[in-house]
């Protein structure tokens, strides 16, 4: 099989997506309002709420929705053949990705940027909000912990990484700088800005930082575990325009210099995929495809983490109503391209069937590390990069995502503390909020892993906790509609589709779990099964109760 036909394929196809489903949804089902005043206006506070422009918004949402999931995803689940991941990514990124993204952001933007677990109380009852809250928060806690572990396992394993994943954070302050407090254009310092970025990984190739054993006690990961956190932990405090948006701009602008590369090395090289389509001969003891593919690929395809960030920062900032299609929905399809590559490099970033083999001999093989090793030989045969400046690039790129998730999701779990504080009577402010979301997400690296690994514990979860908050997102945005007497089939046919496949999963791995006498994942299981149903079912009430009235014609909010 061709990766030039491969690629072509699934470009075109994302393409045509967004230029002519995303219009439609947009139009006819969203119906976006350039008048519309989005609360990055009316509640302006320079702090999370700012008017953004819209590039700049999209490479936040972007780089913060992408992390590592979309690189981990796919790299896993081509050991069921190449053909069901390049199919779950295509089509999941047309029609279930992009309307759920750009329905969270579009829900949120119309009800003052409120989270869609705060939507939740209001459209589908109090019970069903408390239940949704704890859904968000060990989605966020799983994030947040497992990202950790990853990136330092990086900084460890790929040492050249060092020095531009760092001074990325300098650059994005200066062009932060430029944009916001020198008033200047995207073009010069977008353009410098890649290219300081690029040079540093020239530099940290030739300088590569290695850790000692131990560091103030600690072991080397462990150390750069601790510092991901302290500097989460502060970037979640800083206004956006800050850190989090310029960050995330210029990771957003090296993405599509490292995708370009990688795509140009496929067309130049034209590697042949190893790969089979379909895998018959999977190693002993893989869960089946249906419904594990589904879960095993969240990001790339659809994911609830989008929801959460659509709906916690992403609206907060967003400037035209009207721009909630190219930073929602166009959002997604950069996702679904980065899971394309993904693919691509792992199936035909291998010499022989032999050699994919020997990496794939177990479910779960593969991962971030043959997405950098299989994508670095295509820079080399390709575009004649050396192979370790290549890996430097994509290593360098994975970790810059997933800490611009880890950015965002810290940010987003003190949300959901000061959310959760309010039902109780308690409203924690900023800095507390920031320092229990912390204190949570260390205890679980450290209390469970004296490395600082422990976030790892609970990833086994993630795919299907994730899956299912999109299920359940998607189903708050169909309330929405319904209520508004608008057509909801566009959202109601990926929410029992997604719902149908992670409960599925869950009763699987429940069933794991089980066997293999993991009873605290079991617990954890079963009260995530417990939640989603739950919600379900008051959503499906709300639903039930048809078009409401009281809706204004122009904004979500409930008329008093």
């Amino acid at each position: 099989m061709s990766s030039i036909l491969l690629m072509l394929v699934g470009l075109i196809a994302m393409s045509l997506g967004y230029v002519f489903y995303s219009k439609f949804i947009a139009e006819k089902i969203y119906q976006l309002d350039p008048n519309y005043r989005t609360p990055a206006h009316t509640m302006r506070d320079g702090v999370d709420y700012v008017p953004t422009n819209r590039f700049v918004l999209w490479g936040h949402h972007f780089t913060s929705v992408a992390g590592a999931a979309p690189i981990v995803g796919p790299a896993i689940a081509v050991i069921w053949g190449w053909g069901p991941a390049f199919l779950w990514v295509i089509f999941g990124t047309i029609f279930f990705a992009g309307v759920h993204d750009f329905g969270a952001l579009w829900a949120s933007a119309r009800n003052r940027g409120q989270s869609i677990g705060m939507l939740s109380g209001r459209l589908i009852g109090h019970r069903g909000r408390s239940l949704f809250l704890v859904v968000i928060f060990l989605v966020l806690l799983m994030v947040n912990g497992a990202f950790a572990a990853v990136i330092s396992s990086l900084l460890i394993s790929t040492p050249t990484s060092v020095i531009p994943v760092w001074g990325a954070i300098i650059v994005a302050l200066v062009i932060g700088q430029l944009f916001y407090r020198y008033k200047m254009s995207l073009l010069w310092p977008s353009v410098g800005g890649v290219i300081v970025l690029y040079l540093l990984i020239l530099l940290g190739n030739q300088v590569p930082i290695v850790l000692p054993e131990t560091v103030l006690g600690l072991s080397a990961r462990a150390f750069w575990i601790l510092l991901l956190f302290v500097y989460a932990a502060i970037a979640s405090l800083l206004p956006v325009w800050v850190l989090l948006q310029p960050r995330d701009y210029i990771n957003g602008m090296q993405l599509f210099v490292g995708l370009g590369l990688l795509y140009l090395a496929v067309l130049f090289g034209a590697p042949e995929i190893v790969a089979p389509a379909f895998n018959t001969d999977v190693p002993e003891g893989s869960p089946s495809l249906v419904p594990l593919l589904f879960v095993t690929i969240a990001c790339g395809a659809i994911s609830g983490f989008h929801g959460l960030v659509a709906s916690g920062t992403t609206s907060k900032q967003l400037d035209k109503e009207t721009d909630a299609r190219f930073v929602g929905y166009f959002g997604a399809v950069g996702e679904g391209m980065l899971a394309l590559a993904a693919i691509i490099c792992c199936t035909a970033g291998f010499a022989t069937l032999v050699d994919w083999q020997e990496v794939y001999t177990r479910f779960g093989a593969g991962g971030v590390n043959a997405f950098v090793s299989g994508g670095g030989t295509l820079l080399a045969n390709g575009l004649g990069l050396p192979a370790d400046l290549g890996a430097t690039v994509l290593a360098t790129m994975a970790i810059l995502f997933a800490g611009t998730t880890m950015d965002t999701g810290l940010r987003l779990q003190r949300f959901v503390i000061q959310e959760a504080g309010e039902l109780v009577g308690m409203r924690p402010g900023t800095l507390v909020g920031t320092l229990i979301a912390v204190a949570v997400c260390m205890a679980l690296a450290f209390g469970a892993g004296a490395d600082g690994t422990g976030g790892m514990l609970i990833w086994p979860l993630f795919g299907t906790t994730n899956q299912l908050l999109a299920g359940l997102t998607l189903s708050i945005i169909t309330v929405i509609l319904i209520k508004k007497g608008r057509p909801a089939i566009y959202t109601i046919v990926p929410l029992i589709f997604l719902l149908s496949m992670s409960i599925l999963a869950l009763l699987v791995q429940m069933g794991q779990f089980y066997r293999d006498e993991n009873w605290f994942l079991l617990v954890l299981d079963v009260i995530i099964l417990i939640a989603a149903l739950w919600v379900t079912y008051e959503a499906v009430g709300a639903m039930r109760r048809g078009r409401d009235p009281s809706v204004d014609a122009t904004t979500e909010e409930p008329l008093p």
